[in-house]
């Protein structure tokens, strides 16, 4: 704990990372509870209002109040973002570890179904999965952790190798201890340090992935409170009324960096030559 204490006083990113995650978390679970409004609850009298003690970010083009929309839809950006890397970690992990133990003709099928679906940019590929399965949340969540799997896939497979040649995997081998034990009890537990790692850099890019596809309609549909979908709900007032699209638009912005500038110092943290280098 005092090793840690002293990492985060020397890197002030992790620091910044923190407080920005802790309080969107905070806006997000308390909010709600404080605010009087609802995030469906329309009022057109006073639609597109300007940010005042009432509406501290204003209404939308419906009446809505902006920050409890946002208080609302970072529930379930958030939740998305988190529901969405742990499928990914889950197959990539399970799919990247059994390659890289089992090597031969296993480790070549699973890595070159994991290389096909790298070839595509992951957004692209997203946006045609998305669009396959039909526009919803579900299947938003389903085209985003598709294309995250195979990232926690290779760097499985990158630390089942480096592992499984110990002289303890090779011990526990000699030993007759089942395979499924080797890979749960001494690869996987052994090699959690950069999935740890990946999957907090990956929460960034499953939350930017997610609005996008709100953006584009092809996830929460209205009047569910999403980010990426009251961007674009609210991007033709941006001239009249820019409250309402850059308040969710900042939001995102806010989450990714968080979870960028943590995964980074997870990162160093991991690495002890250069934890020790950080001034």
């Amino acid at each position: 704990m005092h090793e840690l204490l002293i990492f985060l006083k020397r890197n002030t990113l992790a620091v910044v990372g923190l407080v920005i995650l802790l309080f969107l978390v905070g806006l997000i679970t308390v909010g709600p509870w404080l605010t009087s409004y609802l995030p469906t609850r329309l009022d057109i009298l006073h639609k597109l209002a300007a940010p005042s003690t009432s509406h501290w970010l204003g209404t939308d083009a419906f009446g809505r109040d902006v920050l409890t929309r946002i208080m609302y839809g970072g529930q379930a950006t958030l939740s998305i973002g988190v529901g969405v890397v742990a499928i990914a970690f889950a197959v990539g992990v399970f799919f990247g570890v059994l390659a890289g133990f089992a090597g031969g003709w296993l480790d070549s099928v699973i890595m070159r179904v994991v290389d096909a679906i790298l070839a595509f940019p992951a957004l692209v590929l997203a946006i045609a999965l998305s669009a396959a399965f039909g526009p919803s949340l579900q299947n938003a969540m389903l085209a985003v952790a598709i294309t995250l799997a195979p990232q926690f896939a290779r760097v499985a497979r990158s630390q089942a190798l480096t592992i499984s040649v110990k002289p303890y995997v090779e011990a526990a081998i000699s030993l007759g201890l089942s395979r499924r034990r080797i890979l749960l009890r001494y690869i996987l537990v052994n090699g959690l340090g950069p999935l740890l790692v990946q999957s907090t850099l990956a929460l960034g890019s499953a939350i930017l992935q997610t609005a996008s596809l709100g953006f584009l309609g092809l996830g929460a549909q209205p009047p569910m409170a999403e980010w990426g979908a009251d961007v674009s709900a609210n991007l033709q007032y941006v001239r009249s009324a820019a409250w309402v699209a850059l308040a969710p638009g900042m939001a995102i912005l806010l989450a990714v960096l968080a979870f960028n500038l943590i995964g980074d110092s997870l990162a160093d943290w991991m690495n002890p030559r250069r934890r020790n280098a950080i001034d």
